[in-house]
């Protein structure tokens, strides 16, 4: 198996994993530590798609042809590294929207914050 399929498997498990805490998990701070992992999953898929066999700049004498065949695509991992910021961001208001739902409720499991009165 070479690193491309492992990451490619790797990512799926992640992405899996990060479901199922979304769905099936009643508490609020472990949903979100399950879309982390769900996101964590994704950019791994990303970077996988775009790795090859990583020349990372066209050095003195390359020829260009293999270059252009075994360089990485650069707009994966830009699209990761832009995910890697939203996540930061979503993450910080996802917690803050936690505390105040733990301050109000005195709970943080959602069967309770999301019962009807």
């Amino acid at each position: 198996m070479d690193f491309q399929t492992a990451s490619f498997i790797t990512s799926g498990l992640l992405v899996i994993i990060g479901l199922y805490g979304v769905f099936f998990v009643d508490n609020i701070l472990k949903k979100i530590i399950a879309l982390e992992i769900l996101g964590n999953g994704v950019n791994l898929m990303l970077i996988s798609i775009g790795y090859n066999k990583i020349i990372p700049i066209l050095l003195p004498g390359m020829d260009k042809s293999f270059f252009v065949e075994n360089s990485a695509y650069p707009l994966t991992h830009a699209l990761v590294l832009t995910n890697i910021v939203i996540e930061a961001s979503m993450l910080a208001v996802m917690l803050g929207v936690s505390i105040i739902l733990y301050k109000k409720y005195r709970t943080l499991k959602s069967s309770v914050i999301l019962k009807e009165d």
